[in-house]
């Protein structure tokens, strides 16, 4: 139920927010604090007469947790392969049943130590949803494995079990954009680690409940974004160098790269005029507004030239004589305050 929750949660945000974090391949590194719920399990003793049943429960100290991940980030979307180690000392470790209760704080007569470490291995997939000018919420969802290694050391019946079990998880952070290519973030993880249990002897096994876990934690996630100007052919040779001498200019609305009617009249104008000239070299350069993040809108105003090159190739505009760039928001043609939607800042120049 929860999983489909948050997977409808993510669905709606991704229909209804224009994303604004960058893009291309990414590394991310995080280490934080870990929690883990009580364990509560039962422990079965077979013997001649048959199965011993008594009920048990492993409480855990507060521990820490550190996460690494790679992974490509397009329109909003994150997909990434994350590891992560967690590591948790046992704060008490209390069985009932025929036998006396015992437990760590009980003092020295019967001493509980242990720990619970884990190395897990996700798919993650997110979507960070903007809020402000370089802040960003992240949701996303995970699943794989985690490898659980569970140690109980006791004067009546040690355990150091380890195995893999099948796990998901839920993420919720803040991303804030230093830079292009730089961004800080904070996360929370809610965990589930199934169907555990473990034997640790031929004749006495533990089945209880999920492993739940939880950790807050801080890291910093760098972006290996492509380059904004496209390389494109040389253009073919020519008798002379042809000097630009004429410009049109092709207007978008907001958070858009679409062409409009009005925008595909102008680049048949600028077809036209091309061709009077004889110029084998035409310049595409997309610009943006000044609401959104830096890289956002360098991305956008290359979707933005591109949509433009596509129509002068399918105008008949040989693509080898096109070379198109994005200059963001750094070059405003109407200066405005960071944040600022201006109509005539989302444009593209043709240039020949």
């Amino acid at each position: 139920m929860t999983t489909r929750v948050l997977a409808g949660a993510i669905l709606s945000l991704y229909l209804s927010l224009p994303a604004t974090a960058a893009e291309g391949f990414y590394l991310s590194f995080e280490g934080g604090a870990s929690e883990v719920d009580d364990w509560e399990h039962v422990r079965t003793k077979w013997t001649y007469c048959g199965p011993i049943f008594k009920d048990a429960v492993a409480t855990f100290d507060t521990g820490w947790a550190v996460f690494g991940a790679a992974g490509f980030s397009f329109g909003g979307w994150r997909i990434e392969g994350e590891g992560g180690f967690r590591q948790n000392d046992i704060a008490s470790y209390v069985k009932e049943g025929r036998e006396a209760v015992l437990r760590r704080e009980g003092g020295t007569k019967n001493p509980v130590s242990g720990e619970l470490s884990e190395i897990s291995a996700m798919i993650n997939v997110l979507y960070d949803v903007p809020l402000f000018e370089r802040v960003s919420l992240a949701v996303g969802l995970g699943a794989g494995g985690d490898y659980a290694s569970f140690q109980l050391d006791t004067t009546w019946a040690p355990v150091d079990e380890s195995d893999w079990h099948f796990a998901y998880q839920g993420i919720a952070g803040l991303n804030y954009a230093v830079s292009e290519v730089a961004v800080v973030f904070v996360n929370y993880r809610y965990a589930s680690v199934r169907d555990i249990n473990f034997q640790p002897t031929s004749t006495v096994t533990l089945d209880g409940d999920d492993f739940d876990k939880h950790a807050a934690s801080a890291g910093v996630r760098i972006y290996f974004a492509a380059p904004a100007v496209v390389a494109s052919a040389p253009p073919p040779e020519a008798p002379q160098p042809v000097p630009l001498e004429r410009e049109f200019m092709v207007f978008f609305g907001f958070n858009k790269y679409t062409l409009s009617p009005q925008a595909l009249s102008t680049i048949r104008e600028a077809v036209v005029a091309v061709r009077a000239s004889g110029s084998a070299a035409i310049r595409v350069v997309g610009h943006a507004d000044r609401a959104g993040s830096i890289a956002y809108n360098k991305a956008l105003s290359v979707r933005r030239a591109k949509s433009v090159e596509k129509a002068l190739i399918a105008e008949g505009i040989d693509a080898a004589a096109i070379a198109i760039s994005g200059r963001g928001e750094s070059e405003p043609m109407v200066p405005t305050a960071d944040g600022a939607r201006e109509a005539q800042n989302r444009r593209v120049h043709i240039s020949f």
